[in-house]
């Protein structure tokens, strides 16, 4: 099955792959080959593939994903592959993200910058998650 990660950017991952989980609303989506056609809302966390056997993680932010026969197409705000990630870089935008939020009136800046939390941690997860394997 063909997997597309694609985010404001650039493409970020296109490849064939065996199969994907994704972080869905609710909760993780396991996707395999034939799967039934689909539109779902992709949650930020970790989006795992095996590809000949190997699992390989990517961290995503929110976004769309829509699967089609053998092919998944994910439309993202941010997608890093588990070895692109700084966690040093990462935490300390947490850190600024939650202190910038603690001092902001609700308002959409305080909803970007949610995301923005969102997303950190997404990375945070999987680098932590892939450090000890």
């Amino acid at each position: 099955m063909h997997l597309d990660v694609v985010t404001p950017e650039a493409k970020t991952f296109s490849d064939e792959i065996d199969s994907v989980v994704l972080p869905g609303s609710e909760g993780d989506l396991g996707i395999l080959r034939a799967h039934a056609p689909l539109v779902t809302t992709l949650q930020p966390g970790e989006l795992k593939y095996i590809k000949d056997g190997k699992e390989r993680s990517l961290a995503v932010g929110g976004g769309i994903v829509e699967i089609s026969n053998d092919y998944v197409s994910v439309l993202t705000d941010m997608a890093v592959d588990q070895d692109d990630i700084d966690a040093q870089a990462v935490e300390k935008a947490l850190e600024r993200a939650r202190k910038t939020l603690s001092e902001t009136e609700v308002t959409e800046d305080a909803e970007e910058i949610q995301k923005a939390i969102m997303q950190s941690i997404a990375q945070l997860e999987v680098h932590r998650r892939r450090k000890g394997k």
